[in-house]
């Protein structure tokens, strides 16, 4: 029996059909990577295609290991020789060969987010720019926007026209730029942009790549932007064998860029396009899917399909709706802990939001109930202090030219190297037209460096020994003697012993890490290099951290959920103006809320077996407290998809009636003597210098007239609770609600 006798009839047309432009459209579950891995399979030994001929990109680095063994246990000749890769990782190799066309060096350095807002700091002081009206990361949006569309910083001039604060954008994208090719460095959007530079400029570099990768697949199609589809564009321009997977109702990534046309348009740009469309669903049940599908219909910009499944239909999917978001969280954390006890797994359990500041209320319940848990998403392994400061000494072993770097270590551990030397070297580098670490090579030369010069010295002889000693050592060794040499460790326990313990595990993991990187490359007959170690350090994603063989329960956001799949979901905070949100709904771009709708999709489609819909009729957020209705979006699943638990789900008109109730019995209650209640929220008003008190009127800017109910105190404030006349029961802070009483 063939492998491919396996496939279902559109998986093995898909799997089939290899010349030309072919649009897989692929909906959640219904086999893409098998689909794709069987494709390269069927290219190599049934057309007999030479596997260095076969490109496959996908977007993160766990979809592109999984898709790594798989074709590796299906393809036994050869399979080594295949680019499996992300688009990041496959731009970074041709850049390494080929970028001193561009006017940089090879052994160039990749900036993370945080050497990306260092530098910025930088350049917003050279251009005058006032980060507390422009913030450093609002420029930093601003220029990837402009970068994902391909628009140069002078272009970007051009274009501002009057617009004050984008003309001051644009000098601080040309400054920007600047340093970041005077530190040899790049960013994550220049991987791509530059790639696609030079594959326009150089025709022998674009020939070379266009004879090599014959046959290109590209999965998640749906989350590319211009600059992704211009770069696949170039590279299947002679042999047109473009092959590209996606689901458009699975396209979520717009604030990142992606473009949903790249894969609408899929047809317009290729007319010849063949294109095969995968609805049979093989991760969740009937009802999930029915569910699903009910909800994404209602998008007009999508390629009609629907999902089904022969896994039965199901339980139904449960909503369940609370009085307040701590009930929420209440109850999910009691459902999980029950069905641990029936026998199912802790990571067998996610639970998934919109903002990440829907995790407090988890968290804290998880906690006093000692249940395990795991966010995603929060603080990168890469991202902690400890870490960032021994890769910045392997960066500037590898590349002396990036002073972010360079000055990030001169002084740690403390060397004695203040400020004020530093501000020194950087303005003598400038001046000489030099970088910071050449200028530290040649101290006698800085201007007032004075008795510190002996110590800046000593430091670039520290780092020139270090520059020797990883071209004899291997990279587990060179890390340890950079440990070691440098006194790292001890320097950590001289500041705090407690947390130093946690800060020396993280520098383990990281050794580790190295160790792991080393072994891959003997495995793939590679050498293991400096550059390469920290180029694969450089595009870990957070999303890659999840560890599913640890039994934990996973939270995150549902940006975050895309590709993953768990036996039970708890969608949380279904609530209009929470999901969608506030300001989707009031927009006056359709594709906002359809966005969102998409969002929902792909939460949905996660579960395998349970989902559980949940939602709260009254939530804090920003210190007050808002009366929410149900999501549009569970009120576009049919009501025989839902379990109530026994009780029907409230409507708007429902929720409405009972907040009028609620306000009328509060208000009935407080208008009797508020003796008992004055003793202690009274005393706390009075000493807070507050001029009202528990049933005082008060006038709100915002909010109008109302009566105070409670008042509590809340640390360095006081906490409020007011029933506004005309907008309900609101609770915030007294220094910012600046009531007056009437």
């Amino acid at each position: 029996m063939s492998i491919y006798d396996t496939l279902n009839k559109p998986q093995r047309e898909a799997v089939l059909h290899t010349d030309g432009p072919l649009l897989i459209l692929a909906g959640a579950g219904s086999g893409k990577t098998r689909v794709l891995t069987h494709r390269i399979a069927y290219l190599i030994e049934e057309k007999n295609v030479n596997p260095w001929n076969i490109l496959a990109i996908t977007f993160t680095n766990k979809a592109a290991e999984e898709m790594r063994q798989r074709v590796d246990s299906l393809v036994r000749f050869g399979a080594e020789s295949i680019w499996v890769s992300t688009f990041h990782s496959a731009c970074v190799r041709i850049l390494r060969r080929y970028i001193d066309r561009l006017g940089y060096d090879n052994r160039f350095t990749i900036y993370d987010t945080d050497d990306q807002k260092t530098l910025m700091k930088e350049v917003c002081r050279k251009v005058n720019i006032d980060t507390k009206v422009l913030r450093e990361r609002a420029v930093l949006s601003a220029i990837s926007a402009a970068k994902n569309e391909m628009v140069s910083p002078e272009e970007y001039e051009l274009n501002v026209g009057g617009d004050f604060g984008r003309l001051k954008i644009a000098k601080a994208y040309r400054e920007y730029e600047a340093q970041l090719k005077a530190n040899n460095a790049l960013d994550f959007d220049d991987l791509l942009v530059k790639t696609v530079h030079l594959l326009n400029t150089q025709p022998d570099v674009l020939e070379n790549y266009q004879e090599r990768f014959r046959y290109i697949m590209v999965d998640e199609y749906q989350d590319t932007n211009t600059v992704q589809f211009q770069l696949v564009r170039l590279l299947s321009g002679k042999y047109r064998n473009l092959c590209v997977v996606g689901d458009d109702d699975q396209s979520i990534y717009k604030f990142r860029g992606a473009n949903i046309r790249n894969i609408l348009d899929f047809e317009h740009e290729f007319p010849d396009a063949y294109v095969v469309k995968l609805e049979q669903n093989y991760r969740s049940t009937g009802n999930i899917l029915n569910a699903a599908n009910s909800v994404i219909r209602n998008n007009s910009g999508r390629k009609d399909k629907t999902l089904w499944t022969d896994n039965g239909e199901g339980e139904k999917v449960r909503l369940r709706q609370f009085d307040t978001a701590f009930d929420e969280a209440d109850f999910i954390a009691e459902d999980i802990r029950q069905n641990v006890q029936d026998g199912t797994a802790y990571h067998d359990c996610a639970i998934l939001y919109r903002t990440n500041a829907q995790s407090r209320l988890f968290e804290e319940k998880f906690i006093s109930m000692n249940i395990p848990y795991k966010i995603i998403g929060g603080i990168n392994f890469y991202a902690r202090r400890e870490i960032k400061d021994i890769l910045a000494y392997l960066k500037t072993v590898d590349n002396g030219q990036d002073d972010l770097a360079v000055r990030r270590i001169i002084n740690v551990p403390k060397r004695g190297i203040g400020l004020t030397t530093i501000n020194r070297v950087q303005q003598s580098a400038e001046e000489r037209g030099i970088s910071f670490y050449d200028a530290l090579l040649t101290p006698e030369l800085i201007a007032g460096a004075g008795r510190s010069a002996a110590k800046l010295d000593s430091f670039a002889a520290l780092i020139e020994y270090f520059k020797g000693q990883a071209e004899r050592e291997s990279l587990t060794d060179l890390l340890n003697e950079i440990i070691e040499k440098t006194g790292y460790i001890e320097s950590l326990e001289a500041e705090d012993k407690t947390e130093a313990e946690s800060r020396i595990q993280n520098i383990d993991e990281l050794l580790n890490k190295a160790a792991a990187y080393e072994e891959a490359c003997d495995d793939r007959d590679e050498r293991p290099s400096l550059s390469g170690f920290l180029e694969e350090v450089a595009l870990v994603a957070d999303i890659d951290s999840l560890d599913e063989d640890q039994d934990y329960v996973v939270l995150m956001t549902l940006h975050s959920a895309k590709g993953l799949e768990f036996p039970n979901v708890y969608l949380a905070g279904m609530e209009d103006g929470l999901f969608p949100s506030y300001l989707t709904i009031t927009s006056d771009d359709k594709e906002d809320l359809e966005e969102e709708r998409r969002l929902c999709y792909v939460g949905i489609t996660r579960a395998e077996k349970e989902l559980t819909l949940s939602c709260a009729r009254r939530r804090m957020v920003r210190g007050e407290t808002q009366f929410n209705k149900i999501s549009r979006f569970i009120r576009e699943i049919p009501l025989e998809l839902l379990d109530t638990g026994g009780r029907k789900a409230e409507g708007e008109a429902d929720i409405q009636d009972k907040q009028k109730a609620y306000f009328r019995a509060k208000q009935a209650y407080h208008a009797q003597p508020f003796s008992a209640l004055k003793k202690g929220s009274q005393l706390a008003a009075e000493a807070g210098g507050l001029s009202y008190q528990p049933g005082d009127r008060v006038r709100h800017v915002k909010f109008g007239e109302g009566t105070v109910l409670d008042i509590k105190e809340g640390g360095r404030d006081y906490e409020v609770t007011v029933a506004f006349d005309g907008f309900g029961e609101r609770k915030m802070f007294a220094m910012f609600a600046r009531l007056v009483k009437v």
